[in-house]
């Protein structure tokens, strides 16, 4: 299948996709979080262990009610369930802004949530306002279409084998636990043409797509909210096709310069094989 990256909608795009079509989705919608006063945090001011620049979350796109929360998560899950194979997988980012919805959409939906993980982000940002403790994790619930059949793909001889010096929680040859200690500092060429406010590092997506899809020709992963690229870059340095959305023509421009930059698919991460 032909690489494809589409500026638009994908509740509006992907009727044209076909039922039972896709082998991996890896979505990161908008988490709701738009909320509230804005902070920042700019490289003027020195906070050791921190380096760049930092910013809320505060778009359009990510500032919904509730019900229409709830209405926009029912409708594309739905799509999402509709394209991924029975043997395939589907994985979604989050924070209690939004998982809780997320989960109970999953359910309602009938599909099966294989694991929650947690990310656990020791480099994250400080607690500017000083009145609720540093949010230092995000859920990744990972679930699959297979119904009572469960056939879902699980490479766990990787899922044992894996080891990361930067991941202080894997031990090499232990079977890995639903916590992962990723940290979310990106290389700067990740940044190179720009970022997205919930931009993840390539190293938390290949550990997902390694987990859950033979590296095999032919197999292809749906970003469906593909914000900056990486989870495309990630597929295509893995060898797999991808499918992707993103409805913001800014974040779509710095996918496709990604994309066009072969050094993108070299970064340069100590991951196992």
């Amino acid at each position: 299948m032909k690489d494809t990256l589409h500026n638009g909608d994908f509740l509006n795009l992907s009727k044209k996709l076909k039922d039972n079509s896709i082998d991996l989705a890896v979505c990161d919608p908008p988490y709701n979080l738009s909320k509230g006063g804005k902070w920042k945090w700019d490289k003027s001011k020195k906070l050791p262990g921190f380096g760049g620049e930092w910013n809320k979350v505060m778009q359009n796109w990510d500032d919904m009610s509730f019900a229409e929360y709830t209405e926009f998560t029912i409708a594309w899950l739905k799509e999402v369930k509709r394209v991924v194979k029975p043997e395939g997988s589907i994985w979604i980012h989050g924070t209690y802004h939004n998982i809780g919805i997320v989960n109970f959409v999953l359910q309602m939906l009938e599909t099966e949530i294989i694991n929650e993980i947690t990310w656990f982000k020791r480099n994250s940002f400080p607690n500017l306002s000083g009145r609720r403790l540093t949010a230092s994790h995000e859920t990744i619930l990972w679930a699959h279409t297979g119904n009572k059949e469960r056939k879902y793909f699980f490479n766990y001889g990787y899922s044992k084998k894996f080891f990361d010096k930067s991941d202080l929680l894997k031990k090499e040859n232990k079977q890995m636990r639903t916590v992962w200690d990723i940290p979310n500092n990106k290389k700067t060429i990740e940044t190179k043409y720009g970022k997205h406010p919930t931009q993840k590092p390539i190293r938390l997506i290949e550990r997902m797509i390694k987990l859950s899809c033979p590296l095999n020709e032919g197999k292809v992963l749906l970003s469906p909210f593909c914000g900056s690229g990486t989870d495309v870059l990630t597929a295509k340095k893995l060898g797999l096709s991808f499918i992707a959305y993103e409805i913001d023509k800014t974040y779509f421009e710095i996918t496709q310069k990604r994309l066009k930059d072969f050094s993108q698919l070299n970064i340069d991460y100590p991951l196992a094989s």
